[in-house]
């Protein structure tokens, strides 16, 4: 059944669906009741003419009237993350940490997946979902995630709504542990990233206006702000120290949180462990307050990180005492500590004078702010706005669907030599699988996950195409410390075609573990090469991880006839990828990272420069400021299918630059030897409204199948580096996913915005326009505009 092509993404999803739930027990029998009554206040019983439940008052007035009746030690005991309930204003037991970051996880302390409902739908890891380059996709996946996460509330399965997601920190280094977690290493894709799926969990439309006063569930931008760095060569999280220059803090670390918040108003951030400048993040009043709330209009809560608040002077010795730490994160804007520190140290921190009774009525305002946009002061939520949302809603056809659809997009072909892939069911009597990924559902979820609803691992899903598929593990896990390479030869030999399965797994890469290497660990590469010696034709090698990995014995070697990259796809993840091998699914993800060979290594992993050092040898970061040899690049992905792009001169309208006269380019001693170039601030709004210009790029699928295509849209400049300007070589400003049938052309319109595309930071921090030549590219094609008044 699995293995009939299908030309529609609706009928092999429903397959898809079906296969699945063949291969795994479903997660929930029979007809589902309520755990119990959801935690909610001011319901049937309530004190009458109580302001704080009155609905018809704004969210301030209700918050305010409801902080001036609680006693000082109340308002301290609401201080941490789990947050006791106050019985004599009937106000509830809350519970501040939960996990969304791919799909309701139970990790945290909020969501209680252990029954009635005992699974929620698990979408690929991050990483691979953002190669797919498509907003509508991230959007949808947000949405599935705020729809779930009701769902539980509502049948009292959950203490909490705030979840601690998404994690949109760039993947600076491909050795970061946590790199699986985010968007990418691009700033502009993570921001978006970050603001469409905010959005869909939040319960917003994916663009205009918001209900600022209304949350299906809040999501939380994090780590802020530059943190990427886990545990390297004994330098760990929680006492490093981040040197970030104003110039990279400005297009690199900050940007994806300022679209958080501007662009998805998320409801929530969390501070991170590390400190920036020598200053920890949580403790911050200039990031906190002045750049978040002030600068962004950052309207909700602000969390530490687990124990950060402790840290502050347990480890980094920053504050000399327990209650000068308290102080010192309340003062700068946070609201609630994941951990009890504050709960402990907060009433000696007010008897010693070190906070006041009005810092702390500052956090709970932000805090019961929160609780109320969510509807939890407004009586039972099952009679509310998002009361019909039941636990029949978890896990649905729809949303496992979306997980198969997020897992087939994101999948990215890195080598195809002589057209090895796909593969042909009719031509394919026997299947060598080989690999200790093939076997093991657990692997496909990264980290951050929930139970799924289903699994399926690639061997099974395998199974499905052809009968005679023979297994063999080859390793004991990623470490490839255990082999068994002649068992895996020996299949290898007796079979029509081999799959290998290989990369990582979360004993290499995940929270607290960075990576030391980039090549694949332990003695998989020679598993690899003695099982392609041995097969009677080129061998696919199917890599599942998170970080990049050097493969470049693999891509050069002719009898590894094609590579796939895989992330780690989700509960979906097995069939997804055998669609894609067996050509019923045509590739089209790129990779959002740059993969870089072994020797990057040599670079460390604390040094937090961007902009690459010819001086000193330093070759800077991303596909924006490295200067080196990779083995592949950002961006890159083949596909079954020969695509082109051009631009359509009718339709692309640079502006003419007397929409910029009087504006006077300057000079600064700053940069020494840079050109002459232009400030953006005093430019101004009218003037960089009228500099927008349309860019239409026409896109065609050559065929021979139809696919999904991202079309991705660069700036370019010429000598980049010149002048110690600082530029980045080119810059991603604009994409768009296209789905294209076989010989069809389709037409993309992008807004480019001068002032916000063709602009960098100065090295104080200034956007500024350089004067001169700038360079518009999509694909092969590429046009130039001079911006000179």
């Amino acid at each position: 059944m699995a293995g009939r092509a299908r030309s529609s993404l609706h009928v092999a999803a429903a397959l898809a669906v079906l296969l699945l739930q063949l291969l795994a027990p479903p997660p929930h029998v029979g007809v589902l009741v309520a755990a119990s009554d959801p935690p909610y206040t001011c319901g049937a019983g309530a004190p009458p003419n109580i302001p704080f439940c009155d609905r018809g008052l704004p969210i301030d007035r209700r918050v305010e009237d409801l902080v001036a009746r609680m006693t000082v030690e109340e308002k301290i005991s609401q201080l941490g993350d789990q947050s006791p309930a106050i019985p004599r204003l009937g106000v509830p037991a809350y519970k501040w940490w939960s996990e969304a970051l791919h799909g309701l996880s139970d990790q945290g302390r909020g969501i209680h997946l252990a029954g009635p409902l005992r699974a929620a739908t698990s979408f690929p890891q991050v990483i691979l979902t953002a190669a797919s380059f498509n907003p509508h996709l991230w959007y949808r996946i947000g949405q599935v995630i705020g729809v779930e996460a009701r769902a539980v509330y509502n049948n009292g399965q959950a203490e909490g709504l705030t979840f601690w997601a998404p994690n949109i920190n760039v993947f600076r280094d491909p050795r970061w542990g946590r790199g699986q977690e985010t968007p990418g290493e691009d700033p502009t894709m993570t921001g978006k990233y970050a603001a469409v799926f905010v959005r869909g969990v939040q319960g917003y439309a994916i663009a205009g206006p918001v209900n600022s006063t209304d949350l299906e569930a809040s999501a939380c931008c994090k780590h802020f702000t530059a943190y990427d760095l886990e545990n390297w060569k004994g330098v760990t999280r929680y006492v490093f120290d981040a040197q970030v220059t104003a110039q990279d803090l400005e297009d690199t670390y900050n940007p994806p949180f300022k679209s958080c918040v501007e662009d998805g108003h998320a409801s929530g951030i969390m501070c991170s462990y590390n400190r920036v400048n020598g200053v920890p993040t949580c403790a911050d009043y200039n990031l906190l307050s002045k750049t978040a709330r002030q600068s962004w209009g950052f309207y909700g809560y602000i969390t530490s990180d687990c124990d950060a608040v402790s840290i502050i002077h347990d480890a980094q010795g920053y504050a000399k005492t327990a209650e000068d730490a308290v102080a010192d994160v309340l003062k700068a804007g946070m609201d609630v500590n994941c951990g009890n520190y504050v709960q402990q140290h907060g009433a000696s921190a007010l008897q010693q004078g070190k906070i006041t009774e009005q810092d702390i009525d500052r956090a709970l305002h932000n805090l019961f702010a929160v609780r109320m946009r969510l509807g939890l002061f407004n009586g039972d939520p099952r009679r509310n706005r998002y009361g019909n949302i039941g636990a029949d809603q978890v896990c649905t056809p729809e949303h496992q669907n979306l997980a198969l659809e997020a897992a087939q997009d994101g999948i990215v072909l890195l080598k195809n030599d002589a057209g090895a892939l796909p593969l042909s069911k009719s031509s394919v009597a026997s299947l060598g699988v080989i690999g200790f990924n093939a076997n093991d559902a657990k692997r496909l979820l990264g980290n951050y996950f929930g139970p799924p609803c289903v699994t399926a691992t690639p061997l099974q899903a395998l199974q499905g195409y052809v009968k005679d598929t023979r297994f063999a593990a080859g390793c004991n896990a990623a470490a490839c410390n255990v082999t068994a390479i002649p068992e895996a030869v020996q299949v290898a030999s007796s079979v029509d075609t081999v799959v290998l399965f290989m990369g990582l797994d979360q004993d290499q890469e995940r929270e607290e573990v960075d990576r030391l290497d980039l090549t694949l660990p332990g003695q998989q590469q020679s598993l690899i090469e003695s099982v392609a010696n041995a097969a009677k034709k080129p061998v696919i090698l199917v890599l599942l991880c998170g970080g990049p990995v050097d493969v470049s014995f693999a891509k050069t070697n002719p009898k590894i006839g094609a590579i796939l990259w895989a992330g780690y796809p989700g509960e979906a993840g097995g069939l997804a990828i055998a669609q894609v091998l067996f050509g019923e699914h045509n590739p089209g993800g790129r990779l959002p990272v740059t993969w870089y060979p072994q020797d990057f290594t040599k670079v460390p992993m604390t040094d937090m420069r961007m902009r690459a050092d010819p001086a000193t040898g330093y070759p800077g970061r991303t596909y924006r400021f490295y200067k080196g040899p990779t083995v592949f690049d950002f961006g890159y992905g083949l596909s079954y299918s020969k695509y082109s792009h051009s631009f359509v001169a009718s339709g692309t309208k640079p502006p003419k630059m007397s929409d910029i006269a009087g504006v006077k380019a300057m000079t600064t001693t700053a940069e020494p030897g840079a050109a002459a170039m232009y400030d953006v601030e005093a430019m101004g709004t009218e003037a960089c409204e009228r500099l927008k210009f349309p860019a239409l790029v026409r896109v065609e699928n050559h065929g021979p199948m139809d696919g999904k295509h991202p079309v991705l849209l660069f700036l370019r400049w010429p000598n980049a580096t010149a002048g110690g300007s600082g530029r980045p070589a080119r810059q991603l400003i604009g994409f768009r996913s296209l789905h294209l049938r076989a010989a069809q052309t389709a037409h993309v319109e992008f807004e480019v915005s001068p002032c916000k595309h063709f602009s960098r930071p100065s090295e104080d921090g200034r956007k500024v326009i350089d004067q001169g030549s700038h360079f518009v590219m999509v694909g092969e094609d590429e046009f130039e505009m001079s911006f000179m008044a």
